[in-house]
C-alpha cells in the first residue's frame, strides 16, 4: 500500500506522506543493493544489456522514488517531510557513492566490448567509465573511505544550506501601511492586504518571496519601505541576519562545503575543485573560462559604466535623489525605463494573462516542432499543478511523445526560483523492450491570480514571468523531445553542464517576436490584445541596463571560479567577492550585504564552478537563434524546416553526443560571440 512502491507508471504524489518515505526507500535500497551484488559476481556477464536488465532497472525505481520525495521536498516542504527526506538522505547518498565506486562493477563495464555496443550505448559507456574515475572507482582503503565520507557530508551540507535559505525567506514579513505601500502595482497590493488579512493583522503583510518582493523594489516610492526588504533579503541566512533568524547563518556551513569539495578533487588527483568540475563540461580549464567571462566582461563594461551613468543622472534630475543606495536602484532603473520608453512593466503585465501566455507558448511550440500539446490527467501535490501530453502525428495517427506536470505559482513551503526536473526519462527499456515515455516537472513561483470585486482574476505575469516560462519549457522539451533509447545519455542526460542551457536560453528569443508575441496576450480587463505600438517600446526596451546585467552574471560566474580554483577555504570568502566586485561591477553593494549565504546555485544546486554555465550557454543559444533569423519568411515567421534541424539536431539528440557535434550538426560551424553581443545591443 506504499505509493512510493507503486508500479503505476507516474508518481502517486497525491498520496505519498513523510511515514511512506523510509519504508519504501529501505526497499528499494535493499533491492537496489541485490541488483549490484548480482552483476559483480564473477559469473555475471560483462554486457551491457544484461547488466542494464539487472541493475538499471533496479536503480532506476529508486531514483523515481528519491526523486518524488525530493520533489515533494522542493514544492510542498513540511518539517515531518523533511525529517523523513534528511533521515534517509545519508543513506540514499551512501548507495549512489557506493555504486560510482564499486571496483568490481568499474571492471565489469571496462570489460565490455564497445564493438557490440550501439552509438548511443558507446557514448554511455564512454560517460560510464569517466564517471567511475570521477566517483572515486580507482580509489582504495582509507582513500576510498574518505570519499566516500565526503559525499555524505557533501549531501547533508547542500541540503541544511537549501533549508536555511528557504526558512530564512519564510521567516520574513512585513506589515506596511497604505502610505507605505504607494506606488506599488494594484495586483500586488491586493496579494498582500488578502495575506495580511489572513493572518489577523492590518496593513499590507509583505515577504521576501520573489512576485511580492521584485515589484515593491522596483515600484514603492518610499525609499525606506525599500530600505527595509533590502536589508532583510540581501542578509538573509547570514551573520548579518536579525537575531531572531541568524540561526539559518550559512557562513560555516559554505567554508565546510568549499573544504570538502578541495578534499575531494585532492583526492581524484585534480589541483582544485574547478579543475575537477570541468572534466565533464565542453570548457577546457578554469583558465580558459575565467579568459572568456574577463573577455565578455570587457566588452560590456563600457555599456555598465553608460547604464550607471544615466541612471544617476535621470536620480538627480527627476528623483532628487544625489546619493542613491543599493535598495534605490531598482526603483531608478523602472522610473528611467519608463521615462525613456513610455511604458511601465504594470501596463504591460495587465495583457500577459497567465492561461493567454500558456496557450500562446505552446502554440509556438506546436508549429515550429510538429507537436500536440493537451490537458492530461496525473495525481498531482498541489491544486495548482496541470498535467500535460504532447502528441505527434504518425502513421497509426497521434503518438505520445512525452508528458509534463506544470506549477506556476509562489506559496509557502516551496522553494524560490524556477527549474525544470525529470520525473521519468525515455528509455528502450531492457526488461519489457518497450520505449518508456519521458516525462517532466516544469516549476515557477509567479503570483497567484487575485480577487477583484469577488471574482478571481487570471494570474498576471511580467515579461520577464513569460521568459522565465518559455526558459523552462526549453529545458521541458530537451528532456521530452528526444528520440534517444539509452536511459544515461536520453534527452538531458549526458548533455554537457555548460550546454544544458542551450534550449532553455534559446526559447526566450520568442518573447521577442512580434508574430509569437501578439497570439498569447489578452488584456486582463478588455480582453484587447497586447497593442503594436507597446510591444514596440518593449523591443526599444530590450536591451535597457543589458551592460549592467551582464557585469553582474559576470561577476556571480567569476566569483563562483575563483571559489573553487584560487581561494583557500579556510579563509573567509567575502573578501574574494569584493575583490571580484572591483574588478568587474560598477554597482556596489554595502559591506553588509550577504548575498553569497544564499547563492544556492553553486552550494545546493549543482552549478558549483559551472555558473558561468549560463553566459556560456547564451553564446550558444543566441547563434542557434541566429539560425531562425537567417531563414525567416517575409512575415516574420519562423522557418519550419529550421525548426526541424534544430529539433532533430539538438533536442533528439539528447546527451547522445557531445554538445558541440550536435551544435555543428545544426550551425555547420562552431560558435561564435557575434549573435549574443548583437543580441544584447553590445555589437561593436
Amino acid at each position: 500500500m506504499n505509493p512510493l512502491l507503486s508500479t503505476a507508471p507516474l508518481p502517486l504524489f497525491d498520496q505519498i506522506h513523510p511515514e511512506h518515505v523510509a519504508p519504501a526507500i529501505e526497499t528499494l535500497l535493499a533491492k537496489a543493493s541485490e541488483a549490484l551484488e548480482t552483476v559483480t559476481t564473477p559469473t555475471f556477464p560483462s554486457q551491457w544489456e544484461a547488466i542494464a536488465r539487472e541493475l538499471d532497472v533496479a536503480t532506476e525505481k529508486l531514483g523515481i522514488a528519491w526523486g518524488a520525495v525530493s520533489h515533494l521536498k522542493s514544492v510542498a516542504d513540511t518539517p515531518e517531510l523533511r525529517a523523513a527526506y534528511n533521515a534517509m538522505l545519508p543513506s540514499v547518498t551512501d548507495f549512489w557513492t557506493r555504486l560510482g565506486a564499486d571496483e568490481r562493477l568499474f571492471a565489469k563495464y571496462k570489460a565490455i566490448d564497445v564493438q557490440t555496443l550501439n552509438t548511443e550505448q558507446r557514448q554511455a559507456h564512454k560517460n560510464a567509465i569517466r564517471n567511475f574515475v570521477l566517483g572515486g572507482a580507482d580509489l582504495a582503503g582509507a582513500q576510498r573511505e574518505r570519499f566516500a565520507a565526503i559525499q555524505d557530508q557533501q549531501a547533508a551540507l547542500g541540503q541544511k544550506f537549501s533549508e536555511n535559505t528557504l526558512d530564512a525567506t519564510d521567516a520574513f514579513s512585513y506589515y506596511a501601511t497604505a502610505p507605505e505601500m504607494a506606488g506599488v502595482p494594484e495586483d500586488v497590493q491586493q496579494a498582500a492586504l488578502a495575506a495580511a488579512q489572513a493572518d489577523g493583522k492590518e496593513g499590507y503583510k509583505l515577504t521576501l518571496k520573489m512576485p511580492c518582493y521584485l515589484p515593491v523594489m522596483q515600484f514603492a516610492h518610499s525609499s525606506d519601505l525599500r530600505a527595509t526588504l533590502y536589508r532583510a533579503f540581501v542578509t538573509r541566512a547570514s551573520d548579518q541576519a536579525d537575531a531572531a533568524t541568524q540561526k539559518y547563518d550559512n557562513t560555516q556551513g559554505i567554508r565546510d562545503i568549499l573544504s570538502l569539495r578541495q578534499e575531494e578533487a585532492a583526492l581524484l588527483g585534480y589541483p582544485n575543485f574547478g579543475a575537477l568540475s570541468l572534466v565533464p563540461k565542453m570548457a577546457s580549464s578554469p583558465e580558459a573560462v575565467i579568459s572568456f567571462l574577463r573577455d565578455l566582461g570587457a566588452k560590456a563594461r563600457p555599456f555598465a559604466e553608460q547604464d550607471l551613468a544615466d541612471m544617476r543622472t535621470f536620480a538627480r534630475q527627476h528623483l532628487q535623489l544625489t546619493d542613491p543606495q543599493a535598495w534605490d536602484w531598482p526603483y531608478i532603473g523602472e522610473k528611467l525605463k519608463e521615462a525613456r520608453y513610455a511604458f511601465s512593466e504594470q501596463e504591460v503585465k495587465q495583457y500577459f494573462t497567465f492561461p493567454k501566455v500558456l496557450a500562446g507558448l505552446f502554440k509556438i511550440a506546436e508549429t515550429l516542432f510538429d507537436l500536440v500539446i493537451t490537458r492530461d490527467r496525473a495525481p498531482v501535490w498541489n491544486a495548482n499543478v496541470e498535467f500535460y501530453r504532447i502528441e505527434r502525428a504518425g502513421p497509426q495517427g497521434l503518438q505520445l511523445v512525452g508528458q509534463f506536470y506544470l506549477d506556476p505559482t509562489a506559496r509557502n513551503g516551496k522553494r524560490g526560483g524556477a527549474w525544470m526536473d525529470e520525473v521519468v526519462t525515455r528509455w528502450l527499456r531492457p526488461d519489457t523492450q518497450q520505449v518508456q515515455t519521458p516525462v517532466a516537472q516544469l516549476v515557477c513561483n509567479f503570483a497567484d491570480g487575485v480577487e477583484v470585486d469577488g471574482k478571481k482574476q487570471p494570474a498576471l505575469l511580467s515579461h520577464d514571468d513569460v521568459i522565465t516560462l518559455f526558459h523552462e519549457f526549453g529545458h521541458g522539451l530537451h528532456h521530452m523531445l528526444t528520440q534517444v533509447n539509452e536511459h544515461d545519455v536520453s534527452g538531458i542526460s549526458g548533455v554537457e553542464w555548460d550546454a544544458v542551457e542551450l534550449p532553455s536560453q534559446f526559447m526566450e528569443n520568442f518573447c521577442w517576436e512580434w508574430n509569437v508575441l501578439r497570439h498569447m496576450t489578452s488584456h486582463v480587463q478588455t480582453g484587447e490584445p497586447l497593442p503594436r505600438a507597446l510591444f514596440d517600446k518593449m523591443v526599444a526596451a530590450r536591451n535597457f541596463q543589458s551592460g549592467l546585467q551582464t557585469l553582474r552574471q559576470i561577476e556571480f560566474a567569476l566569483f563562483d571560479m575563483l571559489l573553487h580554483t584560487s581561494h583557500n577555504p579556510q579563509d573567509d570568502f567575502l573578501p574574494l567577492l569584493n575583490q571580484v566586485r572591483a574588478e568587474v561591477a560598477v554597482v556596489h553593494p554595502p559591506q553588509w550585504n550577504r548575498a553569497a549565504h544564499t547563492f544556492s546555485h553553486i552550494f545546493a544546486g549543482g552549478y558549483a564552478a559551472g555558473y558561468y554555465s549560463y553566459k556560456w550557454a547564451e553564446v550558444l543559444s543566441a547563434d542557434a537563434y541566429a539560425a531562425f533569423e537567417e531563414t525567416a519568411g517575409p512575415d516574420g515567421l519562423p522557418n519550419l524546416e529550421t525548426g526541424r534541424k534544430y529539433r532533430q539536431a539538438i533536442l533528439e539528440a539528447g546527451g547522445s553526443r557531445p554538445a558541440m557535434e550536435s551544435f555543428k550538426a545544426f550551425r555547420g560551424r562552431e560558435p561564435t560571440l557575434d549573435a549574443l553581443l548583437r543580441h544584447q545591443g553590445m555589437a561593436s
